[in-house]
């Protein structure tokens, strides 16, 4: 049985030794170990991968490391064991290129989770989902079904007991009420131009300014809007040679390949969010 661990904890002498050692006396085989130190606020991270015998109790293990270790250090932490896979919902408005691109993965086994449904408030990508076999729910959000929009979806992501969200282009702004259900377990995609260039047209705003990068940035989804925990960005060159299309293509794909990292890395336990910020590890 293999399990990842992520700590965080007021940095202190003898952690990695408490750790590894713990991991030992309980059967555990260290794989991989990875730590950072922010020197700023005096914080500890470490990522620990181990090996179990077959025979070992997780919920005996999870006591008695936060009885010996947890309280001690005071640490925050989670074990994963990676039996387990993790089942995404995704939400989609009217641009298909990040939902078709996340399905292709998902489908070619690149992608190690259950996707049990789709969410859109349009109906048009419905035909996408029945393509790859994935249920396909459609409810409107208006000004006025707001709220009990976002009911019916948080009804659903319980039932299907959902473990993290990907906004694939969704164009609405999510609400206190799933993420408060879903803390840092909200990964959204947009591109990198805000907040300069805001608005329904933001290519060809910077289009008009003669930028010459472009870029597409994924992050956990906060009550401050596009401004949450940054996981993965990535930028492309342009110049006065490409037109306002060329900057739509270059900034879809750029969506796609961050979308895609971010989700990734979220899959494999390599990010920690602490103050706003992430440590990723490698």
């Amino acid at each position: 049985m293999k399990t990842t661990i992520l700590i965080n904890c007021p940095d202190q002498s003898g952690i990695i030794y408490a750790v590894t050692g713990f991991i030992h006396s309980h059967g555990g085989n260290i794989i991989y170990l990875d730590q950072h130190v922010d020197k700023h606020s005096n914080v500890f991270f470490m990522r620990l991968e181990s090996d179990f015998k077959d025979s070992t109790s997780l919920p005996a293990f999870k006591e008695a490391f936060n009885k010996e270790l947890a309280e001690t250090y005071d640490m925050e932490w989670n074990l994963y064991s990676d039996d387990a896979k993790p089942k995404m919902a995704i939400f989609v408005s009217k641009y298909n290129h990040c939902l078709y691109d996340l399905l292709s993965r998902y489908k070619s086994g690149e992608l190690n989770v259950d996707i049990p449904f789709i969410i859109s408030n349009h109906s048009t990508l419905g035909d996408i989902a029945q393509q790859f076999g994935i249920k396909f729910y459609h409810i409107p959000v208006t000004a006025n079904t707001k709220d009990s929009a976002e009911k019916e979806q948080l009804r659903l992501l319980k039932e299907h007991q959902i473990d993290f969200v990907v906004l694939a282009r969704y164009m609405q702004i999510v609400t206190n009420t799933l993420i408060e259900e879903y803390p840092n377990k909200i990964i959204n995609i947009h591109h990198s131009f805000l907040p300069a260039f805001a608005g329904a047209k933001p290519y060809h705003a910077a289009f008009d300014r003669g930028v010459k990068i472009i870029g597409a940035t994924s992050h956990y989804v906060t009550e401050d809007l596009d401004a949450g925990p940054i996981i993965e960005q990535d930028v492309t060159t342009v110049s006065h040679t490409h037109s306002i299309q060329d900057f739509i293509a270059k900034g879809r794909d750029l969506e796609k390949i961050v979308l895609s990292r971010a989700i990734k890395l979220h899959l494999k336990r390599k990010t920690m969010v602490y103050n706003n910020k992430t440590v990723i590890f490698a």
